[in-house]
């Protein structure tokens, strides 16, 4: 933990609070749909172009109900889209890039350009949630047509909808009795044309500046050559080199915190990140939006303390991580340094960013539901991979998803004022409604939902894991079964491969412990269907079952008079606020899932500190 490192991370935060105000008044104008923005002269006749072809009046508000339905119809239609790209795409154009790789044993596909329903389904079901939990190596498996058409356009859709949902909340924290919470479809337009878009058309050309390969052309099959100039002998003679449009991907993976890589290596390639600049903004822009969305909230509540007390809130918790992470992989492995090799831990680190911005990168990518990755996390140190699994049981609330960081932290504002308003004998307000019993069951629902999905998946799994390993030991010739055909690891680091799956794929994040392969294809149909399918479920779990009590709890506000602030309202815009916030959300996140980490990182810490490794 050097000098270089604490000047970096107090960069990267002062330029992410330099951008929150401006991108959150652009957001304010944004979702509003009277507002004006500087893009309207280019764009206006478009949106309007597209509401006429839709049928859509922009100004006819739903109400929590109709909001939910169109949500879920709109989900329900491109996940199906989505899933009938994957499975044509043998029939489909643009699969140049895959069509020369291998035999299909090589590439494990059932043939060159095929996807089976398992993977399909997981993929679909991931990219809907925003989840982009990826079964397979991008740039071996997907055509071209596969990662614009079918994955690219999802990163957009599901980062739109996440924020029209955090949109529909914050409206019904502010109104007085009323039975709308806006227009899903009118949300839906504008936040694609005047804040996604835009964004990405810039920031896209920006990576190519920096290197980012963007093109359509075939892979580059190169000779490998030995320091004579003749075809090596002793590495592979040959090397296919990935092309495609990638650039164009990363920039909304990123900018929509999606995370799904066109490479398997992810942002670690060289080809996806190519400088120390390209690495800031990619992290930078994970966080941006949801920065953004603090100060929304604040100029929509008339409050603008309130949302820089929650942005101090997420930033508070971000640094923990930070530091926590940085800490455990900058002191090592015991037993690597005992051997003399210092520097940290730098197994499954690329060597450009070193154990700092890839603790750094880890903790963002996990505090938001992006998933990206730049370093492997499977080859952390047991604590500094607990901190991204301990960010994923949070919930994606640390400045979080695009629309998910902050309407699930409107949750535990809910929570957390309701349990202030307990101590001191008063009905709970926040920012003019009052918490009632409603509220609180419709609050608590969406935290179990994230808690029950993750542990009995988990519990699921581990259950089969062990049966496979006994029947295994009784007949050898008998193979796992599918708990434990996905894993690379024992004993408390394979239980934390099961764990970090499922908690990623409830939290809507994506990254993984990369040594479980969730797609065990090779001769184990039944492991490729439970893997797939269930991973799938859980993305779907923890977007939609989650969405919808949330949606309940906006349209009850919604409802309720605004009572004007008094001398007995608890304070949202000051230190107490901002500690009791922090502690709701790690006493809560202690309590449902510290049993399950003391199994999985906690002990294998202990064990690495004696002497076993796994």
């Amino acid at each position: 933990m050097n000098a270089s490192g604490w000047i970096q991370l107090l960069f990267f935060v002062f330029v992410l609070a330099l951008i929150t105000k401006p991108l959150g008044i652009h957001i304010y104008r944004v979702l509003d749909p009277r507002g004006k923005t500087f893009l309207d002269p280019a764009i206006k006749p478009v949106e309007r172009l597209i509401y006429k072809l839709l049928g859509i009046d922009p100004l006819a508000e739903h109400g929590w109900k109709q909001y939910a339905l169109a949500m879920l119809i709109f989900s329900m239609v491109t996940m199906l889209f989505t899933y009938g790209v994957l499975r044509l795409q043998d029939h489909l154009p643009w699969h140049q890039n895959i069509d020369n790789l291998g035999t299909a044993a090589d590439n494990g596909l059932g043939s060159k350009t095929e996807i089976n329903g398992p993977l399909a389904f997981n993929t679909a079901a991931s990219f809907t949630t925003n989840t982009n939990w990826q079964n397979y190596s991008g740039e071996n498996t997907l055509s071209y047509f596969s990662q614009m058409v079918g994955l690219a356009s999802h990163n957009f859709w599901s980062a739109a909808v996440g924020i029209a949902i955090a949109a529909a909340l914050v409206r019904a924290l502010v109104r007085d009795k009323a039975r709308t919470i806006g227009n899903f479809w009118t949300d839906l337009v504008r936040i694609h044309l005047y804040l996604l878009i835009p964004i990405c058309i810039v920031y896209a050309l920006g990576l190519v500046w920096q290197g980012m390969v963007q093109n359509f052309s075939s892979y580059t099959n190169v000779a490998m050559l030995d320091q004579s100039g003749a075809v090596s002998t002793t590495e592979p003679a040959r090397q296919l080199i990935p092309q495609g449009p990638m650039a164009s991907q990363v920039a909304i993976k990123m900018l929509g915190t999606n995370g799904g890589g066109f490479t398997n290596a992810n942002a670690a390639h060289p080809f996806e990140n190519p400088t120390p600049l390209s690495n800031l903004l990619q992290m930078l822009s994970i966080f941006a939006i949801p920065s953004g969305l603090t100060y929304y909230l604040g100029r929509m509540a008339r409050n603008q303390k309130h949302g820089w007390a929650v942005w101090a809130a997420m930033l508070v918790i971000f640094l923990g991580g930070v530091a926590a992470c940085w800490w455990a992989e900058s002191s090592g492995n015991p037993q690597v340094s005992g051997l003399g090799i210092a520097g940290g831990n730098m197994e499954g680190k690329e060597v450009r960013f070193g154990v700092f911005n890839s603790a750094l990168f880890a903790t963002i990518t996990t505090d938001a539901s992006c998933g990206a990755v730049n370093s492997m996390h499977d080859s952390f140190t047991p604590i500094g991979g607990m901190v991204p699994m301990l960010n994923l049981h949070l919930g994606e609330i640390i400045f979080g998803g695009v629309g998910a960081g902050l309407y699930g932290m409107i949750v535990f504002i809910v929570i957390a004022i309701f349990l202030a308003g307990l101590m001191v004998g008063r009905t709970p307000e926040y920012l003019g409604k009052k918490i009632e019993a409603f509220d609180m069951k419709v609050a608590s629902l969406s935290i179990l939902i994230l808690t029950f999905s993750i542990l009995c998946f988990t519990a699921w799994s581990a259950s089969s894991a062990a049966q496979g390993l006994r029947q295994q030991a009784m007949s050898p010739q008998q193979p796992n079964t599918w708990g434990s055909a996905a894993l690379n690891n024992n004993g408390p680091h394979g239980y934390s491969e099961m764990l970090y799956a499922y908690s990623s794929c409830v939290a809507n994040n994506g990254s993984a412990f990369a040594g479980l392969t969730g797609n065990p294809t090779s001769g184990d149909t039944a492991g490729d269907w439970h893997w797939n399918v269930t991973l799938g479920l859980a993305t779907l779990f923890g977007r939609f079952i989650m969405i919808v009590p949330i949606l309940a709890l906006a349209g009850n506000l919604a409802g309720k008079k605004l009572i004007p602030v008094s001398a007995g309202s608890f304070p949202v815009a000051n230190g107490t606020f901002v500690f009791l916030l922090v502690g709701t959300i790690l006493i809560v996140a202690a309590l449902n899932f510290f049993p399950a980490l003391a199994l999985g990182p906690i002990l294998e810490h202990f064990l690495m500190r004696a002497g076993q490794l796994f």
